[in-house]
């Protein structure tokens, strides 16, 4: 098992799969939602509206069209209003849902956003902890995968360092 750090984006990776922070619709949205979507090209947006839509803290997958990654699993973070209405677990489903789908698919290499962290106002140290420790105990349990925290910006990028530090 691997977790790593990269600053950069997301849409570049060469990798089996990217995790797309999407809204409820998977029908394209600002930020990395967006990017993923513009990279991707038009097949995603057909594709994701066969999935009709999307709960928060659940993940569906779709192939990758003309990104890089051969496929793209789809998982809507938690909008953050204050940490009292459960969004800590449902940050951690998102993370969970999106690894046991690689799992299920015998993806080897995984590339996370930084779920909510955007528009949803996740505090982002906090999402990093959240992420690196469902990461690192999904991986304990279910088996051995390469993991990148594929982050937008060097603040990020050292917050998500600091978890796996921490985490051991």
């Amino acid at each position: 098992m691997a977790m790593g750090v990269y600053t950069g984006d997301i849409t570049e990776l060469d990798v089996d799969a990217i995790v797309n922070a999407a809204n409820s619709s998977l029908l394209g949205g600002g930020g990395v939602d967006g990017a993923i979507h513009r990279a991707a090209g038009p097949e995603l947006l057909a594709a994701c509206r066969k999935l009709n839509g999307c709960k928060t803290g659940q993940a569906k997958m779709t192939p990758g069209f003309r990104l890089k990654a051969r496929h793209v699993i789809h998982t809507v973070g938690p909008v953050w209003h204050g940490g009292g209405q459960g969004e800590d677990g449902l940050l951690a489903d998102c993370y969970r849902n999106a690894l046991n789908i690689a799992i299920a698919e015998g993806l080897g290499t995984i590339a996370f956003p930084a779920i909510s962290t955007g528009v949803y106002r996740f505090p982002p140290e906090r999402a990093a902890r959240i992420a690196v420790t469902t990461v690192r105990d999904l991986l304990t349990e279910r088996g051995d995968r390469d993991v990148i925290f594929c982050c937008f910006s060097a603040d990020s990028a050292r917050l998500h360092e600091a978890a796996i530090a921490a985490a051991g």
